[in-house]
């Protein structure tokens, strides 16, 4: 027996920013290039089905990290933190035990590399190391200010360093000698999460011009512009590409966004190679995820301020010990689940601040494990429900801005996965818009949603 089998797995959890679910070839995407992935599909399992629950302000990315770090819903991951008179700051919430925190206390040195997106408390409670670490939203991608583990905390602007290796590269790096350094006994927990494939999308060459000309199609659901005012029309990501939106310039925004997708997987490639050349592959489990998804054209939409299937769902692949070679996984899960479902396969109790649940289960195939039915939110104009089938979307105008529309959208998912038909006003349908609407109203008093009476349908 050799000397990493006689422990737990480690664990790496590799994240990625803006990736949706359906680029990626595994998932049934011929034009896009994933190599790594497919493999890490082939050898484990690609839940089908994972949601974001979303956010309440237009940076989506830092929600959805906390509820990934934390395992809860939105309104239980962060927390408000006054900086000033009139200044505040979200945090994740101290009396959530993170991911990282979780794994250290049962014996695990948990180490992280790339974005944050959230308070330096939490990231140091969360990791006994890192490097390359970025605390930003976004930044040029050979323009990454990143910091070194500081055990004080203080990250104080004058320890930061302005990287010029593109950000994939330069985090890939840094995990990979991580990988091969390591010589620790107990297990490792490693935490890598890059910047791409956010804008600005510049893959460097090969990989910049591989999706040029015709290898990219503009997808079924392209609209010109979005039928009505969902209350975040004029945010920068919709400013990306003009209005109305035409064929050819979405084309070459997809093929971009494809390339950085294509470079990272190949960067992810170097990890994969590291773990099998220092022993490591069998005792490992990897899992790979994504903050959310992005439009990138469909709906007549660029960004993930909205609640459409290209951004509210996003992959998660695993492989590893305890993972069965069983490829793709049905049923409907959260984002928030991964954290509890780590646990279970380390044998690693879950925490109570926890609010998601294990879906090993789903891989040995019990009944019952998944969701019948999961929600999602937007600032103060929208909501969503689905439940496998039907899904709801409720619109208002901001209380704030004033923008939005008060619409409802009924989607058959089965049907009509592309989501462009509404529904709604379909007299047969009505019973399907009631129980959705109140499953909603009951989720949103669950969960402590401040606008909990603005939505309600009837």
């Amino acid at each position: 027996m050799d000397k990493h089998s006689a422990r737990r797995p480690n664990v790496i959890v590799l994240v990625a920013d803006d990736h949706r679910y359906e680029s990626i070839r595994a998932h049934g995407n011929p034009e896009v290039l994933t190599p790594t992935l497919d493999r890490l599909a082939e050898r484990g399992v690609s839940y089908q089905s994972t949601n974001i629950i979303g956010g309440m302000d237009g940076a989506v990315c830092s929600p959805c990290r906390a509820c990934l770090n934390t395992g809860s819903s939105i309104f239980g991951a962060t927390v408000k933190q006054e900086l000033g008179d009139t200044v505040e700051k979200m945090t994740l919430s101290p009396q959530k035990r993170t991911l990282g925190e979780a794994f250290q206390q049962h014996g695990y040195y948990a180490y992280a590399v790339g974005k944050w997106h959230n308070d330096t408390a939490s990231f140091n409670r969360s990791f006994a190391g890192g490097n390359r670490i970025f605390f930003g939203g976004m930044s040029h991608h050979r323009e990454v200010p990143v910091y070194s583990y500081d055990p004080t905390g203080s990250y104080a602007s004058s320890q930061r360093t302005v990287e010029s290796t593109f950000s994939t590269e330069l985090f890939t790096d840094e995990a990979e000698a991580f990988i091969r350094r390591y010589d620790r006994e107990e297990p490792f927990f490693l935490y890598v999460a890059y910047t791409s494939p956010h804008d600005p999308r510049t893959a460097p060459e090969p990989y910049g011009s591989h999706y040029e000309g015709d290898r990219v199609t503009v997808p079924g659901n392209f609209l010109p512009e979005h039928p009505f005012d969902n209350g975040e029309m004029h945010i920068r990501d919709e400013g990306l590409a003009g209005l109305p939106r035409k064929k050819d310039e979405v084309r070459r925004h997809i093929a971009d966004y494809y390339a950085m997708i294509t470079h990272m997987d190949a960067q992810m490639g170097r990890l994969m190679q590291a773990l099998e050349e220092t022993g490591r592959m069998d005792d490992t489990i990897v899992v790979y995820t994504s903050d959310h998804g992005l439009a990138v054209g469909q709906h007549g939409l660029m960004g993930k301020q909205n609640l459409y299937e290209h951004s509210i769902r996003i992959p998660w692949l695993m492989a590893g010990p305890g993972v069965p070679a069983k490829g793709p996984v049905s049923g409907q899960v959260y984002q928030m689940d991964i954290y509890p479902t780590l646990c279970e396969l380390a044998g690693i109790p879950v925490p109570a601040s926890v609010e998601g649940r294990s879906m090993a289960g789903l891989l040995r195939g019990e009944a019952g494990a998944e969701r019948n039915t999961v929600y999602a939110l937007y600032k103060d104009t929208q909501r969503m429900v689905k439940d496998g089938r039907y899904k709801l979307i409720r619109y208002r105008k901001s209380g704030v801005t004033g923008e939005g529309t008060d619409m409802v959208q009924l989607f058959d998912l089965l049907e009509d996965p592309g989501e462009l038909r509404n529904l709604a006003q379909e007299p047969g349908l009505q019973q399907h818009i009631r129980r959705l609407d109140e499953a909603m109203q009951a989720w949103m008093r669950q969960v402590g949603d401040p606008f909990a009476d603005s939505f309600a349908i009837s």
